[in-house]
């Protein structure tokens, strides 16, 4: 599989920075973590798209910074469950960008991007394939399994599992976004 979900222009472009309402301007650009850039780094495209619905934006910056940033899951494995969502969604951008911040700031290798590819191994009970298997049942049947369940609970406690599904979620609905609206990657990755 490929990431076949590219559009080659924005069906709804970034509002530039200088358009943006003042308070959410601040909330994108400042204090950002390094995974994000520095406070001085252009905004993204995904968050000039979203710029585009001011109220939206708002809590979306609030609700994408708690799942990214302040999440109780190991970074690893956020990372691992986000580009598993952004495989099986076909999602170029989320797949580009959180490729980056898994290599540089959650540990992965290139061997466990490999492996996101790829998928959970039948049966295995792998910490890594409990978790992409998890991820692929949340997002094909919207539901973790109880052997799944039971695995996971071995592993993370319960304000843990409510991230990693919350992490799906949210990301399941961003790819969604990014796909439809067709927010094109920053030039740096072209």
């Amino acid at each position: 599989m490929d990431m076949p979900h590219r559009i080659d222009t924005p069906r709804i472009a970034p509002l530039p920075l200088d358009r943006w309402q003042p308070d959410l301007r601040l909330a994108a650009t400042g204090g950002r973590a390094p995974e994000l850039g520095a406070p001085d780094a252009p905004v993204l495209n995904v968050l000039a798209t979203i710029a585009n619905h001011p109220a939206l934006a708002k809590h979306f910056m609030g609700w994408a910074g708690q799942l990214l940033l302040r999440s109780s899951l190991p970074a690893r494995d956020r990372e691992m469950a986000i580009l598993r969502v952004g495989w099986l969604a076909r999602a170029t951008y989320e797949w580009t960008h959180h490729v980056e911040i898994g290599l540089d700031h959650a540990g992965l290798t290139a061997a466990d991007i490999e492996a996101v590819k790829a998928g959970a191994h039948p049966g295995s009970a792998a910490d890594d394939d409990v978790l992409l298997r998890a991820v692929d049942q949340l997002v094909g049947g919207h539901f973790i399994d109880d052997p799944t369940w039971a695995a996971l609970a071995a592993r993370f406690d319960q304000t843990q599992l409510m991230d990693l599904v919350f992490v799906v979620g949210n990301y399941t609905m961003i790819s969604m976004a990014l796909n439809s609206f067709g927010v094109q990657l920053e030039s740096k990755y072209r």
